[in-house]
Formats: C-alpha cells, sequence, structure tokens
C-alpha cells in the first residue's frame, strides 16, 4: 500500500516535478559516471551542431562521409577487398560527393554472410553492445556497437525528445513485452529504479484483448506519464478501445511512435481519442533513430550528424531507402539498404523523408487472442532462445510456427518451450531459411503469412 501510495503521489504534482528534477540533474549524472558514458556532453555537441545553417552542415556532412569511408578503407576486411575490387578511392568524395554511388549497396544477406570482416577491431578487444534487427524487413542479423556509437544513439533520442517538449525531467513510459509465468511484480519494481536516472517507467502487456487493454489504461491513469513510446498498432488498438468504451480518454501528453508503419488513419484515430501529439520516427536497429518528427515538423528530418540518406532506385522503380551511418567505428555500414520504401528529399534546412512504407508488424489470432509478431519475436529471443529466425503460417487451419534454429539449439527443448508459452496453439516445423513463405511481387519475407 506504501508502494502504490507513492506511485500515485509521484505521479503529481509537486512531487512529480520534485522526482523528475532530482532525476534529471542529480541521478542522471551520477548514472552516466558510474557506467563511464558521455552522453550530455554529445547532447550538447549535436544541439550546437543542428543551430549551424544548413548549408554549413552540408559541408560537414561532405567531410563525415570521408572520414567514414577512409576509416572502413583502412581498418574493414570487407570495406577494403570492396574497395580494391572497384578502384574506389575515398578521396574523390572530396571533389564529389556522388561518387558515393560507385559503392555496391551493404544489404542485410552480405552482413550476415561477411560476419566478422565487417567489424574494424575484436569484439573481445572493444566495448561493445549487440543489437539484433527485428526481421520486418528481410531476415534478421546482428549489429555491434562501439560505446562512443551507442553514447551518440542515447543523445539523438534526448534531443528528439527534448525538441517536441519533453525534457529530461519530464516523465517517460515504454511499453514492453509481459512473458508468461514472470509476472511483473507491483510498481515500483527493481527494473523502474534503474529507469530513475531516466525519469521513466515501463508497462508490461502481451495480449491485446478488452483485458489487457483495461490494464494498461489503468496503469496510464496512475503514472501519468508525459510521453509514451510503443509501437502504433499498440496504440491504436487502446485508441479504438477507448472510443468503443469511453468515447476518448486524455492519458498522457506525447505518443512517440516507433517500430512500425503509423498509417495516417492510425495517427489520426489516436490524436482524436486519446486527445495527444504523435510524433513519428524512424529508427533501426542497424543505426538508431534517423528521422524524427524534430521540433515538432510536419514531416520527418533527418539526422544529418548521424548519417547521410539516399534514395536506391529499386528494379519496380520504387526508391529504397539508403543510409550511411557516422558514429559506428566498430561495424561502419555504408549505402546500408533499409528494405524500406521512403523519399529522401533535400529541403531548405535539410534532409526529409517521406512516404514511407514497409516496416509492418503483423497480429496474430492464438487460442482466440490476438497477439502482436513483436511480442512473439521478443518471447522467441529472451525466453525460448536458440531461435535465428521464425516465420508463422496460417492459410491452412492451425498455424503453423516455422523455426530455423541456431547450430547448438535442441529441437525437443525448443519445441516444450514453446508448448509451455503457447498451448496448442502451433504446429512446430523445423526448417531452413529456404523454406520461409514469400510474399507480394517483391517476394518479400514478412512473419505472418495469411494468403
Amino acid at each position: 500500500m506504501i508502494l502504490k501510495a507513492a506511485e500515485y503521489g509521484f505521479s503529481r504534482p509537486p512531487l512529480n516535478y520534485a522526482k523528475g528534477m532530482t532525476s534529471a540533474y542529480i541521478a542522471y549524472p551520477i548514472a552516466e559516471k558510474l557506467e563511464r558514458r558521455n552522453v550530455s556532453g554529445k547532447f550538447r555537441e549535436i544541439n550546437d551542431y543542428y543551430k549551424l545553417p544548413f548549408k554549413e552542415r552540408e559541408e560537414i556532412v561532405k567531410q563525415k562521409l570521408y572520414e567514414t569511408l577512409s576509416f572502413a578503407n583502412e581498418n574493414v576486411p570487407y570495406y577494403r577487398e570492396l574497395f580494391s575490387g572497384i578502384n574506389f578511392d575515398p578521396e574523390k568524395i572530396k571533389k564529389d560527393i556522388n561518387y558515393l554511388h560507385d559503392i555496391p549497396p551493404l544489404t542485410k544477406d552480405i552482413i550476415r554472410e561477411q560476419g566478422v570482416r565487417l567489424l574494424s577491431s575484436s569484439l573481445e578487444s572493444t566495448r561493445h553492445h549487440v543489437c539484433k534487427t527485428g526481421g520486418s524487413t528481410g531476415l534478421s542479423c546482428f549489429i555491434y556497437y562501439d560505446q562512443e556509437a551507442a553514447d551518440y544513439s542515447s543523445a539523438v533520442t534526448l534531443i528528439s525528445r527534448d525538441s517536441v517538449g519533453n525534457k529530461k525531467y519530464k516523465s517517460e513510459l515504454h511499453f514492453a513485452c509481459r512473458f508468461k509465468g514472470e509476472e511483473q511484480p507491483n510498481w515500483p519494481n527493481r527494473e523502474d529504479f534503474k529507469c530513475f536516472a531516466m525519469n521513466r517507467s515501463n508497462i508490461f502487456f502481451s495480449a491485446l484483448d478488452d483485458a489487457g487493454l483495461e490494464e494498461i489504461i489503468d496503469t496510464l491513469r496512475t503514472r501519468r506519464p508525459h510521453l509514451i513510446h510503443a509501437h502504433p498498432s499498440t496504440i491504436f488498438a487502446l485508441a479504438c478501445y477507448v472510443e468503443k468504451k469511453y468515447g476518448n480518454l486524455k492519458l498522457f501528453e506525447v505518443f512517440e511512435s516507433s517500430g512500425e508503419l503509423l498509417e495516417s488513419y492510425m495517427r489520426e484515430k489516436i490524436e482524436l481519442v486519446l486527445r495527444c501529439r504523435v510524433i513519428n520516427r524512424y529508427g533501426l536497429a542497424e543505426l538508431g533513430v534517423m528521422a524524427y518528427q524534430y521540433q515538432n515538423r510536419e514531416d520527418m528530418f533527418v539526422y544529418d550528424s548521424e548519417g547521410y540518406p539516399e534514395n536506391f532506385t529499386q528494379e519496380d522503380g520504387r526508391k529504397e531507402l539508403v543510409f550511411t551511418g557516422f558514429r559506428n567505428k566498430l561495424m561502419p555500414l555504408i549505402r546500408y539498404r533499409t528494405g524500406d520504401v521512403a523519399t529522401v528529399e533535400k529541403r531548405n534546412d535539410g534532409f526529409y523523408i517521406t512516404d514511407v512504407t514497409g516496416r509492418i508488424h503483423d497480429v496474430v489470432t492464438l487460442n482466440g487472442t490476438e497477439f502482436p509478431t513483436h511480442h512473439i519475436q521478443d518471447v522467441l529471443d529472451h525466453r525460448v532462445g536458440g531461435i535465428q529466425e521464425f516465420q508463422i503460417d496460417t492459410r491452412y487451419g492451425q498455424p503453423v510456427l516455422k523455426l530455423v534454429l541456431e547450430v547448438h539449439a535442441n529441437e525437443t527443448d525448443i519445441s516444450s518451450k514453446i508448448e509451455h508459452y503457447w498451448p496448442g496453439a502451433f504446429s512446430v516445423q523445423f526448417v531452413g531459411h529456404d523454406d520461409f513463405v514469400r510474399v507480394g511481387h517483391r517476394s518479400k519475407f514478412r512473419h505472418v503469412v495469411d494468403k
């Protein structure tokens, strides 16, 4: 009861303000020092960068691109061999940035194939972080960040939210997966104390049924966050439920959409029913947040401090989004094909991306309950383990869960764990990557196949 009272009290004035200021100006600097990180310094650096006019930034971008290509040529085996094979000299970029087009694009298939040959140093000798791509636009692969790149990525997130009014002293709430059999203790818990320095908390959910959505509403009513961060499909489901049962509710000020395509109909309903501002962002595990409705812009502004955007014209004429990252020296990604279709526009104040398509996470019905595939992926990654990739085929009655396993994985153990989390829901098949069903005119991989 004491903890619940504290939860309620510290979510409302004046205690919420005191908590936020303590978090931002005392706890956060201490946490940075203890973790040996420098996010605040990079926050100031990036903030100053965007005070420059775009013409000045363009010259800096050109220099950063040259430095990235030169570093990769000297330190990364894959690029050293590639540049030699096509007779590419990074010095060309100083003459004309369009020489970048001489370099063949990088794909997930190349990353998976080349492995450590894309690293500038051994993982054992470098403080690093690993990210697994989500697989919504192709088979998953692993990306390794050095600490410097990780700190810049965190700084960009802070800059983004600060620019739309979510200062560090204002509270955030992140939607996270709840694992079966591991019910989260009542807030505040150990994880929330870890989040204290960020003035953030988590809300754990799985199914988006009436009971699950009502629980989300109760949590939001209690904590009253200023900003929430979630997949748009989740918050759209919440808005539809609220509209049906309550008409409308104001539960937070800002919804930051991430991880999926934010459709215009989703944005409209969320803004109307949940009475909030909706902010779109473009981020990916491979590079971090690369575009945002910075300073409440109508379209997503590309962070040219972090990378250089391009369009790659596909065979069908559509424009695919390509990025060259500037920060990650451990694993530089040059002309990386994101798999997303979008238009890069150069305007007076910077680059923008518009008309983004291709980032859709599916929802699948299991035993009468809808589950978002990002929840299923979280369970497979963090509780089942040993799985490279998955696909759910729902075309023929009982859903078929196709799994590609890591070499060390045991089929019996995997089957047992899946039955634990989803009793009787799947027919499990262990397959190779070539056995996945491809859909659409581009033979695109999707986590759920339904036609």
